[in-house]
């Protein structure tokens, strides 16, 4: 495979530079910061690799008013080493998913936010679209967006800044990114529940969930994925508690009486509790390796049932996330077939997304890598692609589907 030339500019002037000078052209770019996610979605045939990883560094950080901006290429572990110094946090959680590409590169802020990325902490604070309050960024056409300035005719009444989170780079280059942030938590504990089945660990999580016990992390993993974790001993319902010491304590008791018919229960310590949700949030019981894995987001109560049906049709295991809605679903069949049966159970279940993460790229290129929209939706998201990208000069075949359509 032939490697692309890849242009890293040193300002926000020179990629818009770069971008006008494609556009003219009627070459292609594809949009990268760290390069640790380029495995995901279509393989992409652009002329060069356009890097955010030169436009980076922290541009204002004011800890009173839980806010900062950094420019896109900045890495995510310095901006949390200069969030650590405060005690806050990026509360969505921001997974690094290297692992499971054998990556080299480092995440980076504007990437997380261009994937809009988000972790066990999602199911009470959102994710990283909901933490996104502003962005910069550069259209197809060479011309800068500023948040809250210029407005671009054709998108009128859209909120740009939202648009931008989970559009994988194929709307524009983003340059620079501003977060609101939280508090980090004094402490934290994980109340571990075992041998409970799929379909009773998503009961429990949905029943831990409506008490008043504030529960920030809901995870279930089947008893081979719990070994790998470190959790030996079968299933593990997985149930985590953060704040003031004080409040853990007492809302870990009102759990514990809560949920007095679960099995054998055992808590975790703060150090053994962060580094298991690291690994949660980081997919680290997948990472390693290169069969096929599938991010599929259901409603919570759904989530098993999903998996059941796929593991029914072809070999693999999962493990869930966010009470249940988010399905880690790797699978040892790499054929169009097996897509399919994911594709089905979905929609059997009351619909969701799945999204293919890994994968080779023979299965990439015949497979719906992200999922497929509704007719009127998928007009519309194009319509806004065009508006933002006239020429088609970000990310070319990155949203394609197998008949032709695009998304943005």
């Amino acid at each position: 495979m032939t490697t692309m030339e890849t242009i890293m500019p040193a300002s926000e002037d020179e990629a818009a530079d770069i971008i006008r000078d494609a556009a003219s052209a009627g070459t292609t770019l594809e949009i990268a910061g760290g390069g640790t996610k380029r495995g995901i979605g279509q393989p992409l045939a652009a002329d060069r690799v356009l890097s955010t990883a030169a436009l980076s560094g922290i541009t204002e950080y004011n800890p009173g008013e839980l806010v900062l901006t950094a420019r896109a290429g900045t890495p995510v572990a310095d901006i949390a080493a200069a969030l650590d110094e405060n005690n806050q946090m990026l509360a969505f959680e921001p997974g690094d998913w290297r692992g499971l590409f054998g990556a080299n590169g480092v995440p980076t802020i504007g990437a997380i936010a261009a994937a809009n990325i988000a972790g066990p902490r999602r199911i009470t604070v959102g994710a990283a679209r909901d933490a996104l309050i502003g962005a910069r960024f550069v259209n197809g056409a060479g011309e800068v967006i500023r948040n809250g300035g210029k407005v671009m005719k054709n998108v009128t009444g859209l909120d740009l800044v939202k648009l931008m989170a989970g559009s994988w780079g194929t709307l524009g280059l983003l340059t620079e990114v501003s977060f609101k942030l939280l508090p980090r938590p004094q402490t934290e504990t994980t109340l571990v529940l075992r041998g409970l089945s799929d379909g009773e660990g998503a009961n429990l999580m949905a029943a831990a969930l409506g008490t008043s016990a504030e529960v920030s992390g809901a995870a279930h993993l089947p008893e081979g994925v719990a070994a790998r974790t470190g959790l030996d001993g079968g299933a593990a319902t997985l149930l985590r508690l953060e704040g003031f010491a004080e409040s853990v304590d007492a809302r870990l008791q009102r759990l514990r009486d809560t949920l007095t018919g679960a099995p054998d229960m055992e808590t975790l310590d703060v150090s053994a509790s962060r580094d298991l949700w690291s690994g949660l949030r980081d997919v680290a019981p997948f990472a390693g390796g290169t069969r096929p894995l599938w991010k599929i987001s259901v409603a919570p109560m759904a989530g098993h049932d999903v998996a059941a049906l796929i593991l029914r049709e072809t070999a693999g295991e999962a493990f869930y996330d966010w009470q249940g809605g988010l399905v880690w679903l790797q699978l040892d069949d790499e054929t169009d077939a097996a897509a399919e049966a994911v594709r089905a159970a979905v929609a059997k279940c009351g619909g969701g997304h799945a999204t293919l993460i890994r994968a080779g790229d023979e299965i990439r290129r015949s497979v719906p890598v992200f999922q497929p929209q509704a007719p009127a939706v998928a007009a519309l998201a194009e319509r806004v692609r065009a508006s933002l990208d006239p020429r088609g000069v970000f990310n070319p075949g990155r949203m394609v589907w197998n008949d032709g359509r695009k998304a943005a």
